[in-house]
């Protein structure tokens, strides 16, 4: 689904004022944002800029020090959201002495998803060849791919996804990106964090954050065409520069 400025969906996600500390250290002073519907939208940054902990307060499980963060209009971590939302940690969160496929079984009867469910991800995340492999024998990378497998039970409508491709080899990196692209034009919005700047125009729309703020929120073509550079690293490079 490609993004343009002027039909903005209704918002997924809507966060106002939004303060989160660790210990005496802020970590997200005062963040405000919006995530659109049915896009997916990257959460671009160095490692520390505050992605993880604004993807932690979107699925609820972020203690705030104030602020908003709404979902479907709902508040972040209600229960009426617990079916809706899909979350991958950059940790795997699956059981290592089970199988893919039983983990899947697992967790698709604590979500309530249907029997075919198991096979609809496995075929979409290309698990195939290892469902009947202990989760604990996997690489890194596939087992990444498990929680993610996971995350898609159900059909969520919000996924949110914290790097989810480290430690993938390029070709099932190009076929994942393949995957979110097709689940947002059924629909789903996806917020998909990452720290390497090549995969940022994949995304239909950017947010780039560094020290817990915001420093664009554009397409890729207008970032560049605002910056006046030709890819993504540069034009964060300028914004900084800007900034400083």
């Amino acid at each position: 689904m490609e993004y343009s400025p002027g039909t903005e969906p209704e918002p997924a996600v809507t966060v106002s004022g939004l303060h989160v500390r660790r210990g005496s250290r802020p970590v997200l002073a005062g963040l405000s944002l919006t995530i659109p519907a049915g896009l997916v939208v990257g959460l671009i940054g160095p490692s520390g800029s505050g992605k993880t902990t604004l993807m932690r307060a979107i699925v609820g499980v972020q203690v705030l020090r104030s602020g908003t963060v709404t979902v479907f209009g709902r508040p972040a971590g209600s229960a009426a959201l617990r079916h809706r939302v899909g979350y991958v940690t950059q940790d795997a969160s699956v059981y290592d002495d089970l199988t893919v496929r039983q983990n899947l079984d697992y967790f698709r009867v604590v979500l309530g998803a249907g029997r075919k469910d198991v096979d609809r991800v496995i075929e979409a995340t290309d698990l195939g060849a290892s469902s009947a492999q202990l989760t604990g024998s996997l690489s890194g990378g596939q087992r990444s791919r498990v929680s993610l497998a996971v995350a898609l039970l159900g059909s969520p409508e919000l996924l949110v996804l914290d790097e989810p491709t480290v430690g993938l080899d390029p070709v099932l990196r190009r076929d994942l990106w393949a995957l979110f692209h097709r689940l947002a034009a059924d629909g789903t919005s996806l917020l998909v964090s990452s720290h390497v700047m090549d995969e940022a125009a994949r995304c239909d729309r950017l947010l780039l954050m560094r020290g817990g703020a915001v420093l664009a929120d554009d397409t890729p073509a207008g970032l560049l065409a605002a910056t006046g550079t030709t890819d993504i690293e540069a034009a964060f490079l300028s914004l900084i520069e800007e900034g400083s």
